[in-house]
């Protein structure tokens, strides 16, 4: 009796239903698949390596994750979104379908614009390691600033992506892109003259090599053997101390090679 009643309670839910309900079931189960391909395919793609040291990395590490952990959650969160919106349809709820199809043509640039945030700070934390490692061997203050600058360009133009993904007006992030450029190249004239300058020196001295490595010079109070240059500083030692001295000091202050 116990049983003819559940089998009717059972025939009397409409098929929709049943069906929604299979779409769920089957959208956890391809969202689960997506996540575990995604994070094969970023494995074998060597992302891990590629990403190690990176600030958004060793964060994700401290909560016990990863950042390919996350773009695979990402993606199988997303798939099951869709299996979500799916069975609303399918089951025809009248309100919450209307509500859930004005959501679903959002979902898609939503997702596109987490990922490409998450992208934009992993790839400007790489670009950072990048540049001080570059960088590492000029002794300039100025040179310390630019990891920093290349970082957050990039961090930047990740977020004027995003912004664009979910509907920001492109003419708006066109003149905040271009105001950002401008400040960049305004301020970087300011702040980086000395680095330009000696740059532009350093090109002409590694061009002509009016003196080259193990030549004994003379720059103002300072003597010494060459023991490395570049395009910005010429490293000179003498008497157990190591001069680091800007290209364009050189050339303003002339030098004299030492002909022994």
């Amino acid at each position: 009796m116990q049983g003819g009643s559940v089998r009717a309670a059972l025939s009397a839910v409409p098929l929709r239903f049943w069906l929604a309900l299979g779409t769920l079931v089957l959208g956890v189960l391809l969202g689960w698949l997506v996540r575990i391909v995604t994070r094969r395919l970023l494995r074998r793609a060597g992302v891990p390596g590629a990403i190690e040291g990176t600030t958004f990395e060793r964060t994700a590490r401290e909560f016990g994750t990863s950042t390919v952990a996350i773009l695979g959650a990402i993606a199988g969160y997303f798939v099951f979104g869709i299996a979500v919106f799916a069975a609303i349809a399918v089951a025809e709820i009248e309100y919450v379908a209307q509500f859930w199809n004005a959501v679903a043509g959002f979902l898609p640039q939503l997702f596109l614009a987490v990922i490409v945030l998450i992208v934009g700070v992993v790839l400007g934390d790489k670009v950072e390691l990048v540049v001080s490692e570059r960088f590492r061997g000029v002794k300039l203050p100025q040179v310390n600033v630019l990891p920093l600058v290349a970082k957050y360009s990039v961090f930047y133009l990740a977020a004027l992506i995003a912004l664009g993904q979910v509907g920001v007006a492109t003419a708006a992030l066109i003149v905040l892109l271009a105001a950002y450029v401008f400040a960049l190249v305004f301020l970087g004239g300011l702040a980086f003259r000395q680095l330009l300058s000696a740059g532009a020196v350093g090109a002409y001295l590694l061009l002509h090599q009016p003196y080259t490595i193990g030549d004994e010079i003379r720059v103002g109070e300072v003597r010494g053997i060459v023991q490395e240059m570049d395009l910005f500083v010429t490293h000179v030692e003498a008497d157990d101390e190591e001069y680091v001295l800007p290209n364009d000091k050189v050339f303003a202050d002339g030098f004299a090679r030492i002909r022994t």
